[in-house]
This record gives C-alpha cells, sequence and structure tokens, in this order.
C-alpha cells in the first residue's frame, strides 16, 4: 500500500510508519515535527509565525499537492491537520479526498467530538473539559470551548468526520466521544511504541532515591494538572529529601526529552486522563512507572484482565500526593511495577504489533 500520514501528535504517525515499512509498505510522513518536539518526518511542513509565515507556508503547500495524489491512504492526525484557519483546510482536504483513495480522520487529541461530549453528555467521570457534572473554567478549556464549539472548526471536524472512510481512535477517552456517533467506520487502535530495549529487566536500585519525572508543557500546564502534580512532587520532595528526586523539564526536544527520561524510576502525567499517553507509555517501555490515567474502563477496552501496572490517581493534588508518597514509603513495590509495565507495553503498544492492526484496518476500508 501507498500511505500518506499528516501531521503528529507525540510521535504517534513517524513510529506508525516505522511499523507499516516493517511489512513493506511505502509510507509518508509529512509534518510540522508537533513543533518543537521535533520529531521524524519525510515532508517537512513548519509554518513560521512572522509577517509573510502564513503566505510562505500556504505556498509551500499548494507547490506540495501534486505529491499529495495517488495514495491508498491518506490518515489525517486530527481535522485541524495543518497550519491553517479551518475554513482554508476545507478546500485542501477536497482536494486530498479527489485524488486519493480512502481518507481516515484520527480522533487522538483535541477536537470537536472531544470537547462538545465532555462538555455536554459527560460520559467521563473526569475529563480536560468536566469534573463530575462541572465544568472546567481554567483558561485552556475556555479556549478551546470557544475555538470548537459552533465554529468553523466544529463545520470542518463534522464534514471530514461524516464523509471519511474510517475513523481510528488512540485512547479510550476519544473512543467513547467517536463511537457512538460512528459505529460503523469507528475503530480504537492502541498507540505505537517502539521500545529501545525488548529484552528489559529490571535492576535493584542502588542510590536509595526514587526519581520522579515530570515533563512540563509551559503553555498547557494547568489544563494537563501537570501544575498540581508538579506541586504535589514538590512537597513531598521537601518532606523526604533522602528518599526522592523530582526531575523537572519544560518544552524540550524529543530527544533531549529522550535522554532526560531515561534513568527515572516514575512519570507524573495527564492528571485528568482516564489512560496512560505517548509520553507515559514511552516511559512505562524504559520501566519507568506510570502515576497518572489508569482507570478500569482502560484495561477492559484492551482486554487486559493480569496486569495494573499504572498506578491511577484522581484528578486532585491530595490524590497525585498520597499516591505517590506511597511509592516512596514502599520502594519495594517499584520492581514489580517496572516489570509489569514493560509487559503493558509488549503487550499492547508494540509498534509491529500495532501497524498490523493499522495494515488490517486499511485492507477492510479498501476492500469495500
Amino acid at each position: 500500500m501507498k500511505i500518506l500520514l499528516i501531521g503528529e501528535y507525540s510521535n504517534v504517525h513517524a513510529t506508525l510508519a516505522e511499523g507499516l515499512k516493517h511489512f513493506g509498505h511505502e509510507v509518508t510522513v509529512m509534518s510540522n515535527g508537533d513543533f518543537w518536539k521535533n520529531y521524524p518526518r519525510d515532508i517537512n511542513l513548519v509554518r513560521t509565525y512572522t509577517k509573510w509565515g502564513g503566505i510562505k507556508y500556504l505556498a509551500k503547500l499548494y507547490r506540495l499537492l501534486p505529491r499529495l495524489r495517488g495514495f491508498d491512504i491518506v490518515q489525517l492526525i486530527n481535522p485541524m491537520f495543518l497550519e491553517l484557519k479551518a475554513e482554508r483546510i476545507f478546500p485542501i482536504y477536497h482536494y486530498l479526498r479527489r485524488h486519493n483513495r480512502k481518507v481516515i480522520l484520527c480522533g487522538f487529541g483535541m477536537d470537536w467530538y472531544w470537547v462538545n461530549t465532555c462538555c455536554t453528555e459527560k460520559p467521563l467521570r473526569y475529563s480536560d473539559f468536566n469534573i463530575g457534572n462541572e465544568l472546567r473554567t481554567d483558561a485552556d478549556a475556555l479556549k478551546e470551548r470557544k475555538d470548537w464549539l459552533g465554529t468553523a472548526k466544529e463545520r470542518l471536524n463534522k464534514e471530514i468526520a461524516n464523509e471519511c472512510d474510517g475513523i481510528v481512535t488512540g485512547l479510550y477517552e476519544y473512543h467513547v466521544c467517536y463511537q457512538p456517533a460512528f459505529p460503523e467506520k469507528t475503530t480504537y487502535i492502541p498507540y505505537p511504541i517502539k521500545m529501545e530495549n525488548p529484552h528489559w529487566k529490571p535492576t535493584e536500585k542502588t542510590d536509595g532515591k526514587i526519581k520522579i519525572f515530570i515533563g512540563i508543557n509551559k503553555t498547557r500546564s494547568a489544563y494537563k494538572g501537570t501544575d498540581i502534580m508538579l506541586e504535589a512532587a514538590l512537597e513531598l520532595q521537601r518532606k523526604y529529601p533522602e528518599q526522592m528526586e523530582v526531575i523537572k523539564v519544560e518544552s524540550v526536544p524529543f530527544e533531549t526529552y529522550q535522554q532526560l527520561l531515561n534513568g527515572s524510576d516514575a512519570i507524573l502525567d495527564q492528571l485528568y486522563s482516564y489512560t496512560p499517553s505517548m509520553n507515559s507509555l514511552l516511559a512505562m517501555s524504559k520501566g519507568i512507572v506510570c502515576i497518572g490515567g489508569g482507570e478500569p474502563e482502560n484495561y477492559e477496552l484492551i482486554g487486559e484482565k493480569e496486569l495494573r501496572p499504572i498506578i491511577n490517581v484522581q484528578p486532585t493534588r491530595e490524590s497525585v500526593y498520597h499516591e505517590t508518597e506511597q511509592l516512596i514509603l514502599h520502594p519495594e513495590r517499584l520492581a514489580e511495577l517496572k516489570r509489569q509495565s514493560v509487559e503493558y507495553i509488549r503487550r499492547h503498544h508494540d509498534y509491529i504489533e500495532v501497524a498490523k492492526q493499522y495494515v488490517n484496518f486499511y485492507k477492510k476500508l479498501l476492500e469495500k
């Protein structure tokens, strides 16, 4: 198959491309590298935000259009798959529809179905937009509601979702927003992770300190809950200076992020999530314990009945503090949690196995 993956979220498309190439498929990734994270891509589509940046970006995009035809599969990371206003994306989406066989939309993050479902139907006990029946009112949540509800972004998302040939979701929370609306064409496929060391085994700690990693996106700290997680971690570090160390990293490229992550024992990530994200999954593949989203619904969706590697927290500072403190007070738990973390990735997120699920999904669409 000839496959075009457009856009990037946390290395999903770049990793998937590697898996698809393993099966002999011709794969092109076109993206901006997910901004400062700078993930690999074949066609570099970075926009500079200067006086003429938008015009240059659009000109480059239109020059590229002839190369974006004749694919069996075109997969869009999000309805806003380009750094353009929604109004300008419509004609490019129509072009891709006309000149390629099948178009797939990913439910991987911020879009109208996610925002609207969490704000109205509220199928999740907590999310980026609600805590129980109460809507969140932090600046980012309000901004995203304003951006997506009753706007051109909403119209674009609805048009693509209704017209595309298939929808693939990557986390439990996104699946419950898309699957009820499009039961016939929505498929859940886990995120792909390429393990650095497939034969990893836990080693005994020698320095005594538990190293807890937290990655901060400066622009979305409150929205993702990392501000609350960091506050709890720093308070614990003051209480247990000889037993734990907080490693804080802010908005760095992926290669740097990986280097700083290595050697950690646990990662604090995604306070409002039911499931581990790409950053957490990458950490788990290295034998790093995730303190974050590990709700029962996640395990049920993937059919996991044995492993419970994630230290699940509720979206409060008290819950983060308590669960992290229990790990500090009982470091003997670490080896087993680390072992389960790596096995969890092997079972559910290995990039070759995930790519195989995508290949089967693509083939079914092409046979229709």
